[in-house]
């Protein structure tokens, strides 16, 4: 490696499916970091791995070549981004590193074993980074976003969706909701977001329905943010969901421009909400 290259910030990069790699990179990109990226077949977008300097494929399920890679390109902090499919995680061809860190797993969760996979990278020296490096400018503070602002009636109802979704996050049963009129349509659990969506539109009927979607108690930033972009929104309109409603500060909207435009052409509410206190 050049002196050039060596005196960049080099940050290696675990690529995931959907767009927040790529917003990832080009946030990076603009603050002079050089990007590394471990992409994996199937799941990480061609696209997004032509836009960084140097990148390796493998299959998910594969640590230790990953990790050598990094290491080869000198590598000592990283960012975990994306997703994998989560039907994936239940059909791993694990080499023997992952076997060893699924069988020292009392629980075997996306969490678990992504926690445990970021202990593993730092006995080799390579620092997990939080997933929101370089990505201030995508987390709404409180208040409207995009689309049209909530009444009061409105306020209320995303008031209640947020308690109650931050009760399910805390028995880390899923990190969404969907409410009407203060009832619990829907809640997210293994199926994801977007399948909790078209149920609670379903049940909803197409009025006054929100989406909320907040983030868990204690959550690593590592690799575990709640993220919006312009997939939820289409989601929403296509379910006849009104309204989402995301913690303010601690949710990643993704596809900034695509998601506003979205948001005014549909008439979906996007809105920040901060935390309730619930102790009062």
């Amino acid at each position: 490696m050049n002196q050039a290259v060596s005196e960049k910030r080099t940050v290696g990069v675990i690529a995931g499916r959907g767009i927040f790699p790529a917003t990832f990179v080009e946030a990076a990109k603009k603050k002079g970091v050089r990007i590394v990226m471990a992409a994996f077949k199937g799941e990480t977008e061609p696209e997004v791995a032509g836009e960084v300097e140097t990148v390796e494929w493998f299959r998910v399920g594969q640590l230790a070549k990953p990790i050598k890679f990094f290491q080869q390109e000198e590598i000592t902090e990283c960012v975990m981004i994306g997703q994998i499919t989560p039907g994936r995680l239940f059909d791993l061809r694990p080499d023997l590193r992952v076997i060893k860190i699924l069988a020292s797993l009392s629980e075997r969760n996306a969490e678990t074993m992504f926690s445990a996979v970021a202990e593993e990278l730092g006995r080799e020296g390579i620092k997990v980074l939080p997933s929101t490096t370089y990505l201030e400018e995508y987390l709404p503070g409180p208040g409207p976003v995009f689309g049209p602002k909530l009444d009061e009636a409105g306020l209320i109802d995303a008031a209640y969706g947020m308690r109650m979704a931050k009760e399910v996050s805390r028995l880390d049963i899923g990190q969404s909701v969907v409410v009407r009129d203060g009832t619990v349509l829907a809640v997210e659990a293994f199926e994801g977001t977007n399948k909790c969506v078209r149920q609670g539109g379903d049940l909803g009927k197409g009025k006054n329905v929100k989406l909320v979607k907040v983030s868990k108690p204690g959550q690593d930033l590592r690799f575990d943010v709640p993220v919006v972009g312009p997939d939820t929104i289409l989601a929403c309109r296509d379910a006849g969901v009104s309204t989402v409603v995301i913690e303010a500060r601690q949710t990643l909207v993704l596809g900034l421009r695509e998601v506003k435009e979205l948001c005014e052409t549909h008439r979906v509410s996007l809105h920040a909400q901060e935390e309730v206190d619930q102790t009062g």
